[in-house]
């Protein structure tokens, strides 16, 4: 069920909604949407450019495709560790559904609280060795990576930031990248990159906690996402073939909104602070 964007969707679709949702078993979903309100660019948003995002199989072909990552990534990272959770973030915390499944990767839902959460991508504050598959922390390499290129940040502070933790840079030809401190092999963000598949205990879990919601009356509510990638539209469409009620609140359009029982064009944060407010 399709709205009129912005601030003209009908005020009768909205209170719908809303009143779907009050006292309801609820899982949600989460996209880049729902952190722009940070200062965080979503994907494909109005007016967001296109972008190729380095795909897994180009980050391990190379060291040169390994130091154009890196470059543009420990730029990113300087500034999305200092975001912090907005608005919308806060009202999810406060609604606490069964199961809080994210896209993203900035860790804003875990910086604000929510308890009940798997983050289907992983998190950029997490570093992991391809060699011995040891996990250190994004912001200790981040100091080696600052010692190692003296400067660098300066030298390129006025790149647009994108999504996921980096920037628009082409110059990235002379960093310098620190292999692992045990064995010294290839590091990687903990996060999967288009190519890889998302771990399967996380997709297991999140299945049953939609598949749950058939049993109890819930509904699926997604927010900020166009799910464009299968990861997340599966979702949909697992609730959807169950007779799960599906409410989609995203500026855009969404893969999923011939299966929604209501599409909001609204603010993610506004719409969730409404349910706080009614709940």
């Amino acid at each position: 069920m399709s709205q009129t964007p912005d601030t003209q969707v009908s005020v009768d679709h909205r209170d719908a909604a809303l009143a779907l949702l009050v006292g309801r078993t609820l899982v949600v979903l989460t996209g880049a949407g729902l952190s722009t309100d940070s200062g965080i660019p979503d994907y494909r948003g109005p007016g967001s450019p296109s972008r190729t995002p380095m795909t897994y199989q180009e980050f391990v072909s190379g060291p040169e495709a390994q130091q154009r990552y890196w470059a543009r990534s420990h730029l990113g990272w300087g500034r999305m560790r200092r975001a912090e959770p907005n608005a919308g973030h806060r009202a999810l915390t406060a609604l606490d559904p069964s199961l809080l499944i994210t896209q993203n990767v900035d860790g804003l839902h875990e910086a604000a609280g929510s308890r009940r959460l798997v983050a289907l991508h992983g998190r950029i504050a997490d570093v992991i060795c391809l060699s011995c598959r040891e996990t250190t922390s994004r912001r200790s390499l981040h100091e080696r990576l600052a010692a190692l290129n003296p400067g660098f940040d300066e030298r390129h502070s006025s790149v647009e930031t994108r999504p996921d933790g980096d920037v628009d840079l082409e110059e990235t030809a002379g960093f310098v990248v620190p292999g692992c401190v045990d064995c010294k092999g290839v590091l990687k963000p903990d996060v999967v990159f288009f190519g890889e598949n998302v771990p399967g205990p996380r997709v297991e879990r999140c299945y049953a906690a939609v598949d749950a919601l058939a049993d109890t009356g819930g509904v699926l509510l997604v927010a900020g996402s166009s799910l464009t990638v299968m990861s997340g539209f599966r979702f949909v469409r697992r609730a959807t073939k169950l007779g799960v009620a599906v409410v989609i609140v995203n500026r855009g359009e969404t893969r999923g909104d011939d299966q929604a029982t209501y599409k909001l064009e609204v603010g993610c944060s506004d719409f969730l602070e409404g349910l706080v407010a009614i709940s």
